[in-house]
């Protein structure tokens, strides 16, 4: 259809599926050389912060590629290391890893009246299926077969009083790596119970550029902390689709047509010593 460098997309995704819908019921599909999540937001105005907004982006294609990351090491090495006690990422690992993009997908079904109302579907898909497809999105970068709490270098930070200590505590050890907490994902619950309202804590973080995204697919009184502009790139293939598909089993209660938006996604995670997964003790 267009890309990110060409002229401001003149239909939405919706738009353009309804046409193709109208045309091919049983078999419309539209195809998108960019990452619809990433160029269309239905709710850009009431800003939110997605998981993917937290990453710099790497455009890259269908195949794995390689990258250099660093880990931590055992007591031995760091203790052969001279001032690794004052500089801890001094005595990190150097190495390489892999990583590609994968499907991310997310469905709705077509209500009956909607079928021959071009311009209703449009506006189903853009402000129904596209804030799925981004919910989608948040569960397989942050806990997905391929998301960040995967990664099995990826510390567990526990605390033993209140959820607010843990989360500053994670800022320390970040910045205790001579890196910066650059953003963290917290549960809507602990956002709205722990940070909003609470003697100006937010603005304190917004003051030293922390960005926070909400999603629930981070647990209640845990977070991820990490210096995620530096530690790890957003694999991009700029690619997606809107097709009439046949969902998995279990995806809907009841039969009836079906809209799958998917796009193509992962994570390179070079700094995994960077990044700090907040649990309860």
């Amino acid at each position: 259809m267009t890309s990110a460098s060409a002229p401001p997309v003149t239909r939405s995704p919706g738009e353009e599926f309804a046409a193709a819908y109208a045309a091919d019921p049983a078999g419309a599909e539209v195809r998108f050389d960019f990452t619809i999540t990433d160029a269309f937001q239905p709710t850009k105005e009431r800003p939110r912060v997605t998981v993917r907004n937290l990453f710099r982006k790497r455009s890259v294609g269908m195949d794995p590629v390689r990258f250099w990351c660093e880990g931590r090491p055992d007591a031995t090495e760091a203790a052969a290391v001279r001032e690794s006690d004052l500089r801890r990422e001094a005595a990190f690992r150097f190495g390489m890893a892999e990583a590609g993009v994968h499907p991310i997908r997310a469905w709705v079904q077509i209500p009956e009246e909607l079928a021959k109302d071009p311009e209703g579907l449009a506006v189903f898909v853009d402000y129904r299926l596209l804030v799925r497809l981004a919910t989608a999105e948040n569960q397989a970068l942050t806990i997905g077969e391929h998301g960040l709490l995967r990664h099995p270098e990826i510390a567990k930070l526990p605390y033993r009083h209140d959820w607010l200590t843990g989360l500053l505590a994670a800022c320390d050890e970040i910045e205790q790596t001579g890196a910066t907490p650059h953003a963290m994902i917290v549960n809507p619950r602990d956002y709205y119970t722990h940070l909003l309202g609470r003697n100006g804590l937010l603005e304190d973080l917004a003051r030293n550029g922390v960005q926070i995204s909400r999603t629930r697919m981070v647990a209640p009184g845990e977070a991820v902390v990490g210096d995620f502009a530096m530690a790890a790139r957003l694999l991009d293939a700029g690619r997606s689709a809107i097709r009439i598909a046949v969902p998995p089993p279990g995806t809907f209660a009841t039969d009836g047509p079906a809209v799958c938006a998917e796009i193509h996604e992962g994570l390179a995670i070079h700094l995994p010593t960077h990044f700090f997964h907040v649990v309860p003790a």
